[in-house]
């Protein structure tokens, strides 16, 4: 028997029981969906992480207080016998290949102007803010590079604050209080949005030094590093390290660089991914069932035919290739179609909430579709063997 017989043959059997095909299909078609709507928004959360993460540059190095292997985010409680400080982070400005630094305290207090007032994020930063954390400034300018020891009472508004506080006039110049200090505005961020659940745009900034003095602190949580484009990040990490050694006497503190933060990430949201579609895939498995079920059914109904093709001269071999094909063809039916219905449904995700991040991921799609190809393979073989092995005297005698 010849291929083009084989294939026109399975296909006509197929289409002779349109119902039974499209029902057994069914199971192909929502597993292959599942698998890409739940890839696609795995994937885009991973690519909007990134992004995040990404936003604020890639040459940076941060240095939190506390001997640790986590990421030492910024607000935990930490206590050690020699905390970052000012002078620590003056000196790390002074190495080479660092460009700037800014020394970080985080916290929240309440902002008050004329009898407005709200609660929000305070941030203690140095002068380098824009350059380190690529941030713009929208109008007025930036806090100045005073000692942060004396620094002057100027404080620089998210775009939300602004618009909270001052509504349509212009804040620039205008005095604030913060705690129980005034404080003269002198600048306007651009917006920048929210990184990970963080809102830039409702946050106050404020020199470090005064801001130690507003939350009663001692210590920095975090001083943030840049450095030179094209320098290898383990050098400047290495002298950052003999240099807080020298001044601390031991190693009291962590150093995180941007590419160990995306590389756990990465690692992190691949395994979520793989998680969902794995999720997804339960549902080929139910396809899978659908195949046997259908195929070994279609075995019991044609033993005549299968009799008479094996009268005819038809081998083994072409009445195994006869019921593997059919369940291929089931199976690579089912799952084109599952993948337009789901690129459909992605698309249509993409434009109803713009809000929710979907991103196509072509590899876990081409991953399952040649899945659903080798489930209606092994689904398709206990039948076509049966139907294979049946004699041809015995089946033609079988209504």
């Amino acid at each position: 028997m010849r291929v083009n017989d084989i294939v026109r043959l399975s296909l006509r059997s197929l289409t002779a029981s349109k119902l039974r095909s499209a029902l057994t299909m069914l199971g192909i078609v929502i597993g292959i969906t599942s698998v890409v709507l739940l890839t696609a928004l795995g994937e885009g959360i991973h690519r909007f992480v990134i992004e995040e993460f990404t936003q604020f540059g890639t040459n940076l190095v941060a240095v939190t207080p506390g001997k640790a292997t986590t990421f030492g985010l910024s607000g935990a409680t930490i206590s050690t016998v020699r905390p970052l400080s000012l002078a620590d982070a003056d000196a790390l400005e002074r190495l080479n290949h660092i460009v700037a630094v800014v020394p970080l305290v985080q916290g929240n207090a309440r902002v008050e102007y004329g009898v407005k007032h709200r609660r929000t994020n305070v941030l203690g930063v140095g002068s380098a803010v824009p350059a380190v954390w690529k941030m713009d400034v929208g109008s007025g300018r930036f806090l100045p590079p005073d000692d942060q020891r004396a620094a002057r009472p100027f404080a620089v508004l998210g775009i939300t604050l602004r618009d909270e506080l001052f509504g349509g006039t212009n804040p620039l110049g205008q005095r604030i209080r913060i705690g129980g200090d005034r404080y003269r505005v002198i600048g306007v961020m651009e917006e920048k949005g929210q990184m990970l659940g963080f809102d830039l745009d409702d946050t106050i900034y404020i020199p470090t030094g005064r801001a130690l003095e507003l939350f009663n602190r001692e210590s920095l949580m975090e001083i943030d590093l840049l450095y030179e484009a094209g320098r290898p990040v383990e050098v400047v990490s290495s002298a950052i390290k003999r240099l807080l050694i020298a001044r601390h006497g031991y190693e009291d503190f962590t150093i995180i660089t941007q590419q160990q933060m995306l590389e756990t990430l990465d690692s992190v949201l691949n395994i979520l991914t793989l998680g969902v579609a794995a999720l997804g895939g339960i549902s080929l498995l139910v396809g899978a069932i659908g195949i046997v079920t259908i195929m070994t059914i279609a075995v019991s109904e044609r033993v005549s035919e299968i009799g008479l093709l094996r009268a005819l001269g038809a081998r083994q071999s072409d009445i195994l290739a006869l019921f593997l094909g059919e369940a291929m063809a089931l199976s690579s039916a089912g799952g084109a179609a599952g993948i337009v219905t789901g690129i459909v449904l992605v698309q249509l995700l993409d434009v109803a909430v713009a809000a929710l991040p979907m991103q196509l991921a072509w590899s876990y799609i081409g991953l399952a579709f040649g899945l659903s190809l080798l489930i209606g393979l092994l689904a398709g073989v206990m039948p076509a063997l049966r139907a294979a092995r049946l004699k041809p005297l015995e089946a033609l005698r079988t209504e």
